[in-house]
């Protein structure tokens, strides 16, 4: 019989440590991870983030850049955004933001990458710029107002977990009722 006992992040089965795929690459000092969730913060935002921001009362001191194409921005858009696809970014931007304010880049959703190449391309010519995650998808599944070539549209936010009204393979964005998830 071969003995078995558990260890921190493995199963210990005789002489040898079976390490689960979460642990099988060492977590980070503490120092590493604060220095690169730090750095993450700067470059990233998210939609409920810019939502509030928007929101409030004034200026929220850095403007919205949609990097899809036309006929995306004609389906919807977050209100009051500028409208620069990607491949417009080198000859257009200049004209159309102000270097000195903070540009937030956003495409479709977490599975596009268009977002990332807007703000290299913004970096690039030397504005301030970060990357707002979930990206379009994000903001509607959350439930904030959004524009069409139409009007204003809003849709409810996603339904919370154990919901018979879920959406099949769709996990919620906010607990049901929230206007955020509280973090």
């Amino acid at each position: 019989m071969t003995a078995t006992s558990t260890t921190t992040g493995g199963t210990r089965t005789g002489g040898t440590i079976d390490v689960n795929p979460v642990l099988r690459a060492a977590p980070a000092t503490p120092a590493a991870a604060a220095a690169y969730f730090g750095a993450s913060l700067a470059f990233h935002t998210d939609v409920s983030d810019v939502a509030a921001a928007l929101a409030a009362d004034g200026e929220p001191g850095f403007v919205v850049l949609d990097s899809r194409s036309t006929e995306s921005w004609d389906q919807g858009h977050v209100p009051g955004a500028i409208h620069l696809p990607t491949a417009l970014i080198p000859a257009q931007a200049e004209q159309l933001l102000a270097r000195a304010v903070p540009v937030v880049t956003y495409c479709w959703g977490p599975g596009c990458n268009g977002a990332t190449r807007a703000a290299l391309a913004l970096a690039q010519l030397g504005f301030q710029v970060k990357e707002m995650l979930g990206g379009f998808e994000y903001w509607v599944r959350e439930g904030f107002e959004f524009e069409t070539w139409e009007g204003h549209e809003r849709r409810a936010a996603d339904p919370p977990p154990r919901s018979n009204k879920a959406r099949a393979g769709a996990p919620p964005s906010a607990p049901g009722g929230a206007a955020d998830c509280g973090c």
